[in-house]
């Protein structure tokens, strides 16, 4: 037993002092240094925070007969959906855009329309400016539909509060299709002349502008009860090509005035009478028949669309159209 004794310490003594005597020690492992820190990336810039002018503008919409509340970004799209065709050039888009922004906000200016007082802006072309829905704009795009939509969505966003200003202040900036090789003078086609609404070339022609050269013909009864109707005063006895007398035409063809069977009228008002695409016109005369042949479409006033996407074909910017139509204005936030 004494002999177990002794293994017993022996192994004790091994076990718990022997490291001491080598000179060993425990070792702590020292902790990692704290990482270094970095700076985080800033985030990206925030568009939303930007600010939007028309998106933040509130407006009324007269549609199909019922008010609706909208703000004017949503209201300009729908407006350039209907005027211009999507197919057009980028720059002529955002000129359509402009011209559309501004002619809303100064007619809102000047104390909106009396057909409608509780609307600011209607979707009645003959009031004030034409309107489309997406559905109703995609129904005529067919398989373009998204590109067109983007693309007009970029013209209005692009030009974001953008308007045609003269001495500072948004402009009636009316707009037509296309003309004879020159727009109208303000006071050749309405009462009163504007100095921003003068005159000017215009690069369209028939090869750009589809049905440039169009015609309407009239039996002679027919053209007859249209003109008594309106002009009640007139005499139409005898033949049609008696009807017509002392036309007065600009040189590129514009009627300015015209006696109809003794009462002078505009070439404007004519066409008006007669739903003629222009007041820019000829008259023949075969037989029973009366024939009207047109150059160009609208009022002729203003921005020519055709003329303005010819303008943006050959390189001109949008702000540049825009002063080529609207005569000493600059673009700009009013």
């Amino acid at each position: 037993m004494g002999k177990h004794v002794a293994i017993a310490f022996l192994l004790i003594f091994l076990v718990f002092f022997l490291p001491f005597l080598w000179g060993e020690s425990t070792v702590v492992t020292a902790p990692d240094p704290p990482a270094e820190a970095v700076d985080a990336a800033p985030p990206p810039p925030d568009d939303t925070q930007k600010t939007k002018h028309d998106a933040s503008t509130a407006i009324t919409v007269l549609t199909g007969g019922q008010p609706q509340q909208m703000d004017l970004e949503t209201y300009l799209i729908g407006v350039v959906r209907a005027e211009m065709p999507a197919s057009f050039e980028l720059e002529a888009l955002k000129a359509q855009a402009v011209a559309a922004r501004t002619y809303t906000l100064h007619k809102i200016s000047n104390g909106g329309s009396a057909n409608h007082p509780d609307a600011d802006a209607c979707d009645n072309i003959t009031c004030c400016q034409a309107f489309k829905s997406y559905e109703e704009a995609a129904s005529d795009w067919g398989g373009d539909a998204q590109v067109f939509e983007e693309k007009i969505r970029q013209a209005v966003t692009e030009t974001d509060g953008e308007c045609i200003l003269y001495e500072g202040q948004p402009v009636l900036a009316v707009f037509h299709s296309s003309s004879a090789g020159v727009t109208q003078d303000a006071a050749a086609v309405w009462s009163g002349s504007l100095p921003y609404l003068q005159s000017v070339e215009t690069p369209e022609n028939a090869d750009t502008v589809p049905n440039y050269y169009s015609t309407a013909s009239f039996s002679a009864s027919e053209l007859k009860n249209k003109l008594q109707n309106a002009l009640p005063e007139a005499d139409l006895t005898g033949s049609p090509s008696n009807w017509f007398t002392n036309i007065q035409q600009q040189p590129n063809g514009t009627v300015t005035a015209v006696s109809v069977g003794g009462v002078t009228v505009s070439g404007v008002k004519l066409r008006g009478i007669l739903e003629l695409r222009s007041a820019c016109f000829t008259i023949s005369f075969a037989g029973d028949t009366v024939t009207f042949s047109v150059t160009g479409y609208g009022h002729g006033v203003g921005m020519s669309q055709y003329g303005a996407n010819a303008l943006a074909a050959g390189g001109m910017g949008y702000q540049d159209i825009l002063s080529w139509y609207y005569t000493g204005t600059t673009v700009g936030q009013p």
